[in-house]
């Protein structure tokens, strides 16, 4: 089923007796099929297999063409489209006949340099939505391709990224239909990343590009997306209507909300609107939070795996109630007011959810809920402090994890260095700033660049993408996201930490194997364990990525600025 899009798409300008809205159902094919994500059963014009595990872009300035040839833009009209697709909504055309839509490749050049914190919560061009901005000082990604590839059924799959980007590069495209638009009607629109690679060649052509100036490889792209796309269906009907934001559950008498300050290059989060965030709530979320109570021997609470500044556990594994270790290590708890999924293998779609399953976990806090509440019920110190925090006053579960999760919410550190120098306040050394250059630069050896490729998971200004990647891990039993979805194609993938504060929350990984920073870079840096999963930003470097010892020295220095003074030496 298609995602329906969150798109800015306004009226015109122009006033119209009879109007009607026009739904595009974007999504993808191949050979007028469905694309089968994650599939390698495709072949390209170089008779190569390929798979597409991602396919992202931003489409902007839409209009449509009258049978007159007039063309009427839909004023400040951008969407962006997922790899599952997307519905957008063009309100309020003059009804008539419409020969042709339109629409571009990537934001106007204004657009792709404006600041990507400027933009609200849900706006398709707030990075935390579309992941196509991942250097907080560069323009957007227009369109992401990545997958894996092979030239023949015996070797194991590389991977390939082509990233089409910088303005030169931006592309309208134009689609002629026969519509007759009386009432809300539908047009389907189809893009076919088998067209979109006609001529390219992963093995001769290369299997990356960041669309630098003069690559081949993007002016191929740009030249095959003028065929790329297809109009699949017309027809009459609308869509369903988005739902409302949930109201606030259960509100005390006299709310009072808790000041919450983000920096201006810090892109807006999208809070919950059903559980702002209160004094009181937050306060009684800290006490639950160090409480252990919540656990079955009265002797762990949250606070005994989440430690210190950072919530985070030094240790590579944390021990529950009965003394046996969880199989994964604890993650540091901040800035989670840009998540939408929580744990390694992404298992809550929520932080009061995720707040509340460590309760019953037999290898944490081995408790049941309904004892929790019981025990809080029976401490004089909670309901005074329930009545502050919900107008019913009532003790459940589903207020312990509220609260919890206001709590959690402004765990904020958005302070560092490079934060600092972001404002002018202060400056990189040389060999930070060669760090960062390293950071957010694309290894590319056929055009002679080189980089350490971190941000395409590491990106933008949380410096994480929030989504989930197979690493190159040497696998063990733990299948990471293949436990919550059932997919073999999710298997080893883990969700993707902040590099915020990485200094401080070692060990690293999602089972604690590496001690160091030193240790982390050297995975990076050598040739990646080849599995049909593995992240295509990876797999398209078999060999490695050959950083020196000093490059490596420069990135260290580099993360190492993403320390919050704030955070360093607080318990």
């Amino acid at each position: 089923m298609l995602k329906i899009a969150q798109a800015f798409l306004l009226a015109t300008q122009t006033v119209w007796v009879q109007a009607a809205a026009l739904h595009l159902d974007f999504h993808h094919e191949i050979e007028g099929r469905k694309l089968m994500a994650d599939s390698l059963r495709y072949q390209n014009s170089s008779s190569e297999t390929f798979a597409v595990t991602r396919l992202a872009w931003l489409a902007t300035d839409f209009s449509v063409t009258t049978a007159s040839g007039e063309i009427i833009p839909v004023q400040n009209s951008t969407a962006f489209i997922p790899t599952q697709g997307s519905t957008i909504t063009l309100p309020k055309l003059p009804a008539g006949k419409i020969t042709a839509v339109s629409f571009h490749i990537g934001p106007d050049q204004k657009a792709n340099h404006s600041d990507p914190a400027s933009y609200k919560a849900n706006h398709p061009l707030n990075p935390n939505v579309n992941k196509l901005h991942w250097d907080w000082q560069g323009g957007y990604i227009f369109l992401a391709l990545e997958g894996h590839w092979r030239a023949d059924d015996k070797s194991l799959p590389g991977g390939y990224a082509y990233h089409f980007a910088r303005d030169p590069n931006r592309t309208k495209i134009t689609l002629p239909i026969d519509l007759d638009l009386q009432t809300e009607s539908r047009v389907g629109i189809a893009l076919d990343p088998q067209k979109l690679l006609t001529g390219l060649s992963f093995a001769k052509n290369g299997n990356t590009t960041h669309s630098a100036e003069g690559d081949a490889v993007a002016t191929q792209l740009k030249t095959n997306l003028q065929t790329a796309f297809r109009i699949t269906d017309v027809r009459q009907g609308g869509i369903p209507m988005p739902p409302n934001p949930p109201d606030p559950i259960d509100l005390p008498a006299n709310p009072q909300g808790y000041p919450i300050t983000i920096p201006k290059h810090i892109p807006l989060p999208p809070l919950p609107s059903d559980n702002p965030i209160l004094r009181s709530r937050v306060s009684l979320g800290e006490k639950l939070f160090n409480d252990p109570k919540l656990s079955r021997t009265n002797a762990i609470s949250c606070a005994s795996c989440h430690q210190g500044s950072t919530l985070t556990d030094s240790r590579q594994f944390s021990p529950g109630v009965d003394g046996k270790n969880g199989p994964r290590h604890a993650m540091p708890l901040f800035n989670l007011a840009w998540k939408d999924t929580f744990f390694w293998d992404g298992r809550a779609s929520s932080l009061r959810a995720q707040a509340l399953i460590p309760i019953e976990d037999h290898l944490e806090m081995a408790e049941s809920l309904d004892k929790v509440v019981v025990k809080l019920k029976s401490d004089p110190s909670y309901p005074p402090l329930f009545a502050a925090a919900f107008g019913s006053g009532k003790i459940s579960a589903e207020n312990i994890g509220l609260a919890i999760e206001n709590f959690l919410l402004t765990r904020l550190s958005l302070h560092s260095k490079l934060d600092q120098s972001v404002k002018g306040k202060a400056t990189l050394t040389a060999e930070e700033q060669r760090g960062f250059e390293l950071f957010f630069t694309e290894s590319e050896p056929r055009l002679g660049k080189r980089g350490a490729d971190c941000f395409h998971c590491h990106g933008g200004a949380l410096f994480t993408d929030h989504s989930f990647h197979n690493n190159g891990l040497t696998p063990t039993e733990d299948l990471g996201l293949e436990t919550t979805t059932g997919k073999e194609s999710d298997r080893y993938k883990f969700s993707t930490p902040s590099l915020r504060n990485i200094a401080l929350t070692a060990p690293y990984m999602h089972d604690g194997r590496f001690k160091t920073l030193e240790e982390v870079i050297d995975h990076y840096n050598a040739p990646p364990t080849l599995s049909p999963t593995l992240d295509p930003n990876l797999a398209k470097h078999p060999q490695g990525l050959g950083l020196s010892d000093s490059e490596k020295a420069d990135l260290i220095a580099f993360l190492k600025t993403l320390t919050d003074p704030d955070f360093v030496g607080k318990e």
